[in-house]
């Protein structure tokens, strides 16, 4: 067998471990990789235009797939980019293995041309970072790299110097095991006994679910229909349990609807099922809590708690749900299924009335039919901003669709290099880009990439010409819009020049015939769609605290609009409520 350099034995090892493609941008120092990956069929390297694409695009991957994805940048500047896309993948709990190439070995600490320190650099958006210095090193530090990013769900970062790479590798490495999946966690004998009294003890229980609930929606259901709790959820919970739920009370937060925060508020004793959430202003402070998630570093972060439970969600609940005793009464649930078919009845009217001639386009209208129009297994990527607000309110799922944004981040711009690494795991797969016209211009050169690389990723642009949550933030705290508004070109006639399909729609009743056709091309389409920048309206008593960027510190609805299908969930849910 013929000796390996550090490059190929690294390369080799990320196959092992199941990565497929690496993304990045070439340069000098990251050329041994660059090289080692041409000669190794198991694995793409993913040319795109700018760093911080890759590393989004890596973070989608992980998401979709569940697996390790990987990016990379070369030294100083190269590698530098990637720090905010790695940032949202640690925060979303995506295993991404990125690769930061570093200045010659020997010029290191000297002020050598783009020299930085990466392995301190990464620290903070990163489970590991670390530099093999010498080649001894490997494989066993690319190997715990793989292992932390794996086993603790996030970001692991290798430094490489370009010199280094290039040095035969050690023979006879020592090469274990890889860890490539989670094991289940389930909670202790004895907090499992605490929370069966509690929840038996209990009259009034509701669960709020977070994007710990994948994989449990079974398991979740079994329960609130056992003890007659209220389901409401977080932003990242909606894909995994809104759906097929007839215990659905809406989301809290920032964007909320429905009567989620009513149901938290008013129980006597709150379950949160894997959540992270992050607004501690909607959660109640006079009632008993219980938090079960599988990283114990969460628990009791954003609230006092009553009880902390370390396990994975769906273990804890197969483990829980035979011990408690059935609950008889379901008045409670009832009044808040009501309730919130009650709250989606007053809202749905803000943008039903003459949306079909309204000009501009409401964008409320644009994200219901997105709705409607889009495969029963799309993969929705959304740009922070009002794009969320629209993703959250009219996206229904339905255990086969995927919703991807920077939730916990709260970047600008991820939603196309999102859909960037979520179309390359299947290209058959439907892939949209929920993108708004600042996010998507932020880093519209990876349009290209689209383009170079064919993939059929549908970009449905909500052109408001204006940074609308940034409008709405000042609004609120009572300050003129100002360094908002954008200057924008003819998005469509962009795309066209790229090589892609591109159309422009500026009303309403071309939008669905605009989406079928764009939905039928076989390549990249970008729908530029010209939408009302004035669509939100504000309810009439609020604050100037109430907003600071995404958090909300006194309020338990801030926007006002429709909620599309998840209407019709509700009344359907009601008419199976008992009548005496």
């Amino acid at each position: 067998m013929a000796k390996q350099n550090v490059a190929e034995q690294f390369v080799d090892i990320l196959t092992r471990a199941g990565v497929r493609r690496m993304y990045g941008v070439v340069g000098d120092s990251l050329n041994p990789i660059v090289d080692a990956i041409r000669r190794n069929a198991a694995i793409e390297w993913i040319q795109v235009r700018h760093e911080e694409t890759a590393a989004f695009a890596a973070a989608a991957e992980a998401q979709v797939t569940g697996k390790l994805a990987a990016c990379a940048g070369s030294c100083g500047p190269g590698n530098l980019h990637l720090i905010n896309g790695l940032y949202d993948a640690h925060r979303s709990m995506a295993p991404v293995l990125a690769l930061a190439s570093h200045i010659p070995s020997h010029e290191i600490g000297l002020g050598y041309f783009q020299e930085t320190h990466p392995d301190q650099l990464f620290r903070e958006c990163s489970h590991y970072s670390e530099m093999i210095s010498n080649p001894k090193q490997m494989p066993r530090l690319l190997q715990t790299a793989i292992q932390n990013a794996v086993g603790q769900r996030g970001v692991s970062v290798v430094t490489l110097p370009g010199d280094v790479a290039s040095e035969q590798a050690p023979e006879k490495a020592a090469e274990t095991s890889l860890v490539t999946a989670r094991p289940t966690i389930r909670p202790g004998d004895t907090d499992l006994e605490k929370l069966v009294q509690m929840v038996d003890e209990a009259e009034r229980v509701t669960l709020f679910c977070g994007s710990g609930t994948a994989g449990a929606h079974a398991e979740v259901m079994e329960f609130a229909e056992k003890v007659k709790s209220p389901v409401g959820h977080a932003l990242r919970g909606k894909e995994w349990i809104q759906y097929d739920n007839p215990y659905d009370v809406g989301m809290s937060g920032l964007l909320g609807y429905g009567a989620a925060y009513e149901a938290t508020h008013e129980c006597d004793l709150l379950i949160l099922l894997g959540t992270d959430f992050p607004y501690n202003a909607f959660l109640p402070d006079d009632v008993k809590i219980v938090q079960v998630d599988i990283r114990p570093e969460h628990l009791g972060r954003r609230s006092r708690l009553d009880l902390a439970v370390w396990g994975d969600v769906r273990e804890t609940l197969r483990c829980l749900t035979p011990k408690v005793r059935p609950k008889g009464d379901r008045k409670f649930l009832d009044k808040m299924l009501k309730k919130h078919a009650d709250a989606l009845e007053g809202v749905v009217k803000a943008y039903t009335r003459k949306v079909e001639k309204h000009v501009p386009i409401h964008p409320e209208y644009v994200a219901s039919v997105l709705d409607e129009l889009a495969d029963e297994d799309a993969v929705f990527t959304v740009d922070t901003g009002m794009c969320n607000v629209w993703a959250a309110r009219y996206l229904s799922p339905n255990g086969r669709r995927r919703i991807i944004g920077s939730f916990s981040h709260g970047s600008m711009a991820n939603a196309l290099p999102h859909a960037i690494g979520a179309q390359f795991t299947d290209r058959n797969r439907q892939v949209i880009s929920m993108s708004g016209d600042g996010g998507f211009s932020m880093l519209m050169g990876d349009f290209l990439t689209l383009v170079q690389y064919d993939l059929p990723v549908k970009v449905v642009l909500f052109n408001n010409s204006s940074l609308g949550m940034v409008e709405l933030e000042m609004l609120v705290a009572g300050l003129p819009s100002f360094g908002t508004g954008n200057k924008n070109p003819d998005f469509a006639a962009v795309a066209r020049a790229c090589g892609a399909y591109g159309v422009r729609v500026e009303k309403p009743k071309q939008l669905a015939g605009a989406l079928k056709d764009a939905f039928k091309h076989k390549g990249p389409a970008l729908i530029d769609v010209v939408t009302d920048p004035n669509a939100l309206s504000i309810p009439p008593k609020i604050s100037a605290e109430m907003v600071t960027g995404f958090a909300l510190s006194a309020s338990k609805i801030v926007l006002d609009g429709g909620v599309g299908r998840m209407l019709q969930m509700a009344r359907s849910n009601l008419r199976n409520v008992p009548r005496p």
